[in-house]
């Protein structure tokens, strides 16, 4: 199949705006719940729609106090918190458009996106951002006003504001159409600078209403438990912009958590109890790995690998009895699968709260054994595909047929295509308008309509989309052989001790890799085989970790042909951070700053 089109659920509105919501949903249903913020205790409090339009309302009230127009653009640079999503729907509320800056930006990535958006004021977290945007601040003359979360940022424009006429934000409000731009997200810039992508509010409509309606089991919006998810995806990220609006779009009781470690997430996890979750693979595997480490460590790793295989087996006897392919799990294993339940899924669906049973899983490829083990034990990933310039998912699997191992079929009012190079082309509503200011890029990536994703894939006979690899990362070694580094990188990084993968080769002779390594799963393995603690000088070269570390490689090799295996490997002593300039804020490989930084090492894979 070249090409494969799902219509439209719903149809973009005529006119409006992403605001519009807020205001509506307070008139019909004042007392539903929308939100959910923690108290200075710590508590969680439920927000209603009245709470939460009379919280816009004065907020948006204060930006015009405070000299913030229609057409503005405004840089919000924060961790996932509840001010975040306060902060955009008062912008859209009087016509302006944020800009959201990953909080780990350096000084220079922040001032070339407040330079490039010729943003007019910014909202930032806490004194390190503020004095991250002061120290560029001379650069950037249209910057009028600089707010800071942490100090009271939200009281003081509520303040500021109270003499404004709540008519003068309607009027605001009530000027957007669905072509008004409604925010510019920058992309990651694996490969040079980051480019803003403008979406406008039809964008967002356009996707966030064609996937809460096409996936009602996640989102259901008819009587019953409510919806809830605990975001802790950035905001920065669209994913997480697009849940956002999703999620108050829908009546999704939405919370916000800006702390990722274990300690801190998983007792929120608990208090909060979700139905639904939203994180990029590797949050996943991080779960699963922790949760085997603790098994060995308990003694209890035989039933865990165990549980493990019987999840995997039903999942996939589950998935062939949906595609009319086998009857489903046969009586011996659904005896298995019960037993196996109480004693280890079970207590993976604890850890995110008790009531999850929906995961959305994008950003990169997860592997398809992750996603039956997960499936076998109680909670359906659904796997999607997209990107900034399709306003998150162009592409997921349906929950009633999932397709372990794809990026699922087009989302309602989307098309896909594989043009003759195996690059995937989309085309529907959320697909971007353009780049910020940059007609050539535009032009580039944008064919009639058709965006041209720069991905490699391919669509079976159903229409489910597998993406292959990256055309700007296919390496040609110098016999000529073309290969995609993705995939080998994803099956090497399924090994517990292993944190990052890169493979390298572009001209070369054969292809190689370098391996980074998990300091916790590296801690675990020592203690469990009773070897003393090393420095990373040491532990690379202990021959018992590399004969590990070999096992994934080799693995990995079974994927493909010989030419195109990896034939050396070399294990670095630390990872690869974004503080070194080697990752993105979105965790992808940054491959030609990592290649210069590792010359050295990459130069003696290749010594005869």
């Amino acid at each position: 199949m070249r090409e494969s089109t799902v219509p439209a659920l719903v149809t973009t509105p005529p006119a409006g705006g992403l605001a519009d919501v807020v205001f509506e949903r307070a008139e019909k249903a004042p007392d539903h719940v929308v939100l959910a913020r923690r108290d200075p205790s710590g508590v969680w409090r439920d927000v209603t729609a009245a709470e939460f339009r009379d919280q816009v309302l004065a907020l948006a009230k204060g930006l015009l106090a405070q000299g913030v127009r229609f057409g503005d653009r405004v840089a919000v640079m924060s961790r996932t918190r509840y001010e975040w999503t306060l902060f955009d729907f008062a912008l859209w509320s009087v016509g302006a458009q944020p800009v959201p800056v990953y909080p780990t930006s350096s000084a220079e990535q922040v001032h070339w996106i407040l330079h490039d958006a010729e943003v007019t004021a910014a909202v930032v977290e806490h004194e390190d951002h503020a004095m991250t945007v002061g120290s560029v601040i001379d650069r950037l003359p249209r910057l009028r006003r600089l707010w800071q979360l942490d100090a009271g940022a939200e009281d003081r424009l509520a303040a500021a504001g109270a003499d404004i006429d709540t008519e003068v934000v309607h009027r605001h409000r009530l000027a957007l159409t669905p072509d008004t731009p409604a925010t510019v997200i920058y992309t990651s810039g694996t490969t040079g600078r980051p480019k803003g992508c403008v979406l406008t509010h039809g964008n967002f409509m356009a996707e966030c209403d064609n996937v809460v309606r096409r996936y009602e089991t996640v989102f259901p919006s008819r009587s019953g438990e409510q919806a809830s998810t605990l975001l802790f995806l950035p905001l920065a990220h669209v994913f997480g912009r697009m849940i956002e609006v999703g999620a108050i779009r829908s009546g999704v009781r939405l919370g916000h958590q800006p702390d990722l470690s274990a300690a801190a997430l998983l007792p929120d996890l608990e208090a909060f109890r979700p139905t639904f979750v939203l994180a990029v693979p590797y949050i996943f595997e991080r779960i699963f790995h922790a949760a085997r480490r603790r098994a060995e460590a308990e003694g209890r790793l035989e039933p865990f690998d165990r549980a493990v295989e019987v999840a995997v087996r039903y999942a996939e006897a589950v998935e062939q009895k949906a595609f009319g392919t086998g009857p489903g799990p046969g009586a011996a294993l659904r005896v298995q699968h019960r037993f196996f339940d109480r004693l280890v899924f079970s207590r993976l669906r604890a850890a995110l709260g008790g009531r999850c049973r929906y995961a959305m899983s994008g950003g990169s490829a997860m592997q398809r054994r992750l996603g039956l083990f997960y499936d076998g034990a109680g909670i359906r990933i659904i796997e999607g595909y997209g990107l900034t310039e399709s306003t998150a998912a162009a592409t997921a699997n349906p929950p009633e047929r999932t397709r372990f191992g794809t990026v699922g079929v087009p989302i309602p009012g989307t098309a896909v295509r594989i043009a003759e190079d195996g690059e995937v082309w989309l085309r529907g509503g959320q697909v971007f308008t353009g780049y910020l200011g940059d007609h050539r890029a535009t032009r580039e990536v944008l064919h009639n309509g058709w965006l041209a994703t720069g991905d490699l894939g391919s669509l079976d006979g159903d229409g489910y989309l597998t993406i292959t690899g990256r055309k700007k990362d296919i390496l040609v070694t110098s016999s000529g052989k073309s290969v995609s580094p993705t995939p080998l990188e994803d099956r090497v990084r399924a090994h517990p001790l292993v944190a990052q993968c890169i493979v390298v080769g572009n001209d070369r002779p054969y292809v190689a890799a370098l391996v980074t390594l998990d300091p916790d799963a590296v801690h675990h393995w020592l203690t469990m085989r009773n070897k003393p603690e090393m420095g990373p000088a040491e532990l690379v070269r202990d021959p018992d970790l590399e004969s590990e570390i070999r096992r994934s490689v080799v693995a990995a090799n079974t994927l493909v042909s010989q030419a195109e295996s990896i034939r050396t490997f070399r294990i670095l002593g630390s990872q690869f951070t974004e503080e070194d300039g080697l990752l993105t804020p979105s965790l992808k490989l940054k491959r030609k700053a990592i290649e210069k930084m590792y010359a050295m090492e990459i130069e003696a894979l290749y010594q005869t």
